[in-house]
């Protein structure tokens, strides 16, 4: 009966484990602080591990093989107490079909990332109120990087995580911190989110699907096809840019994808790629020199 009984159980917390959505961690770095040793980091560090791996940020079930790998490093440039200023390196990936290839799909430095914290505090995010900065920050990172994952497999995929990091958004605006309001600049919180529910932007989220399952998808059956489907969702930034240039999101989009697209077009089957290298230069202007690498 005791075996019949941990069996059930073990069984249980395979099933509770196995349906949250995010696979990865969490690093603290800070060596500027001159303290970078204290046990608080480390204990910081595994909380919000925890955090990130252990909540249900959804309804959906995700089997082991579907969840999302990302990665949060977070820089503290100093502190005082329990009073912390620091930036947060947010990366997620998501796998492409047919390959052990897994592609970049956000990739954000937020450097508007000061909380307070003492050690071992509680950290749960609770979806319907504001907890805490921390919670906030974190919490908004993950439904961001959700909803870009999501578009990437279905047009327009990710509403529903994209209006919790709006929500998110709305309850923390009231209690002060940077990175919330649209004072807070074009490279803020509030401007990353506000710009992806823009009809300005609605291109952006056609790209990412087209980029992603009309394109990288694609490859594993016939890369010229592949090839090709990548270059027309590129050039889509072509009407994008012409709206608003120079946007937040398609920075985002190059700081994950850059490399990536380089080695796309460097190699394997020839594609036309004339109009492409003229759209590339000119929304991401700063990565010319991967740009010029390319050679098919």
């Amino acid at each position: 009966m005791r075996k019949l009984l941990l069996l059930i159980l073990l069984l249980l917390v395979y099933n509770l484990t196995s349906s949250q959505e995010l696979r990865g961690a969490v690093v603290v770095n800070a060596q500027s602080t001159g303290n970078a040793n204290a046990q608080i980091f480390k204990t910081l560090e595994n909380q919000l591990t925890e955090l990130i791996t252990t909540t249900k940020w959804t309804n959906q079930s995700y089997e082991p093989q579907e969840k999302i790998d990302c990665n949060m490093v977070i820089i503290i440039n100093k502190f005082s107490g329990d009073q912390f200023e620091a930036s947060i390196q947010v990366q997620s990936s998501r796998p492409v079909y047919g390959s052990s290839y897994s592609s970049p799909i956000y990739n954000v430095n937020d450097k508007n990332f000061n909380f307070s914290y003492l050690e071992f505090q509680n950290i749960i995010y609770n979806p319907n109120q504001f907890e805490s900065n921390l919670v906030s920050v974190i919490a908004f990172h993950v439904y961001m990087l959700l909803g870009l994952d999501a578009d990437t497999f279905e047009l327009n995929g990710g509403d529903d995580h994209y209006k919790q990091a709006e929500l998110i958004t709305n309850f923390s605006q009231q209690e002060g911190g940077k990175g919330w309001k649209l004072e807070d600049g074009l490279q803020s919180r509030f401007s990353l989110i506000n710009n992806i529910l823009s009809n300005s932007y609605k291109e952006y989220r056609r790209i990412m699907y087209n980029y992603h399952r009309k394109g990288l998808d694609v490859m594993g059956e016939s890369t010229k096809d592949g090839k090709n489907g990548v270059a027309l969702a590129l050039n889509l930034f072509k009407e994008m840019n012409k709206i608003r240039p120079n946007s937040y999101l398609a920075r985002i989009f190059f700081d994950a994808k850059a490399d990536e697209i380089e080695q796309i077009f460097s190699g394997g089957p020839n594609v036309d790629i004339t109009s492409l290298i003229e759209t590339l230069n000119k929304v991401a202007p700063t990565h010319s020199s991967k740009w010029r690498n390319i050679k098919y």
